[in-house]
């Protein structure tokens, strides 16, 4: 799998990365189960062209390669990759504005998911 979306991503969703991606492999879930799918993006390593222009346009620094993902979003990898099997619940979404966060608010978000640069 190329690129990921991770864990900070999750209830912020923004979409500037869905909007740049040239192949429209970046999806939201529009199933039932929230608890295996949590609000956020997923990419489909499988349609993943592995062109990175989606990394610099999420401002809240969710995406990273799949070598590079941090040791504490491990678990994204997998999750990213489970949409292979559930794609009838996932769709590309309408790319709707949104206001850009903050950089304080970019750093609350990490610090909720323990991640340290």
């Amino acid at each position: 799998m190329p690129w990921v979306v991770t864990s900070l991503c999750r209830d912020c969703v923004d979409q500037a990365c869905v909007e740049v991606c040239p192949v429209d492999c970046i999806y939201e879930y529009k199933g039932s189960d929230a608890a295996t799918f949590p609000n956020q993006l997923y990419i489909d390593p499988e349609e993943c062209i592995d062109c990175g222009v989606c990394e610099p346009e999420c401002p809240w620094e969710a995406i990273f390669e799949d070598e590079r993902v941090p040791g504490v979003f491990a678990d994204d990898t997998a999750l990213n990759a489970k949409i292979v099997d559930a794609k009838d619940d996932f769709e590309v979404p309408e790319v709707e504005d949104k206001d850009k966060p903050s950089p304080e608010e970019v750093q609350k978000n990490k610090e909720k998911w323990g991640f340290t640069e």
